[in-house]
């Protein structure tokens, strides 16, 4: 396992992603050594656009790689705001995934609260977990939002310790859309956690989660029970870090 809560800054988009498609490959070959599948969770957003295009270039044995969501807007699958589609058109599309190697949010249910139960049936099934278990995914590509945020965990959302919930729906102000998001306790079961970071809008953000621990924003409750924490930055999403808090990572 690697350092706990690394931090790596970039200062050029190429070194980036070159490096997370690395990364990427490596736990991929460990994973298929060990158990003969990858499963990996993946978050929408516009940061890992480029990362998932690389990670679609990779020669890798697709057909032993299962794709879940992080989390997802309660919107239509095809809809301009949904993460599902995202994923599609920059990875699935491209590889042309098997259909039975993609674990999404129905996010055609009646209900958010419909959709979270539906997606922690299909976690529970795949992962053949018993009551009170967690799937242990190989590997969580998650964001970080200006407030905090990461997957759809907000600040101010209940997030608590104790829940044996798998997937949870957030239910949100009328500006935004309810959404359907892993819970915290199964993130923090994962081998490999890495966070994507970029735009100088997130650097006192990640100086909080990194630096000062503020439990009080939900990226910084993320903590792995048994597994490798890594954020990868852009260097101007990291410029309020100390220095002896991150390295810099090849160009």
């Amino acid at each position: 396992m690697g350092d706990v809560g690394k931090v790596i800054v970039f200062d050029d988009k190429a070194g980036l992603v070159s490096f997370v498609t690395r990364k990427w490959q490596g736990i991929c070959a460990e994973s298929l050594d060990k158990r003969g599948c990858m499963t990996a969770a993946l978050s929408g957003g516009n940061t890992p656009v480029d990362i998932y295009r690389a990670f679609a270039q990779c020669d890798l044995p697709w057909e032993n790689i299962r794709i879940f969501q992080v989390d997802e807007r309660f919107v239509p699958k095809d809809g301009r705001d949904s993460n599902y589609r995202m994923i599609r058109e920059t990875l699935l599309d491209p590889l042309s995934m098997p259909k039975e190697n993609i674990h999404v949010v129905d996010t055609s249910k009646p209900s958010p609260d419909d959709a979270a139960k539906a997606y922690e049936q299909e976690l529970a099934g795949f992962f053949r977990l018993q009551p009170g278990e967690f799937p242990r995914f190989d590997i969580i590509m998650l964001g970080l939002g200006e407030d905090g945020h990461t997957a759809s965990l907000f600040p101010g959302s209940p997030l608590p310790d104790d829940t044996n919930h798998l997937a949870q729906a957030v239910m949100l102000d009328s500006e935004r859309h309810d959404r359907i998001t892993l819970t915290v306790q199964v993130i923090n079961h994962a081998r490999h956690i890495i966070f994507l970071i970029q735009g100088a809008h997130k650097a006192l953000a990640l100086k909080k989660v990194v630096e000062e621990k503020d439990t009080t924003l939900p990226a910084a409750r993320i903590n792995p029970v048994d597994g490798e924490l890594l954020f990868v930055a852009y260097s101007e999403a990291a410029d309020l870090l100390t220095e002896n808090t991150y390295t810099r990572g090849e160009p």
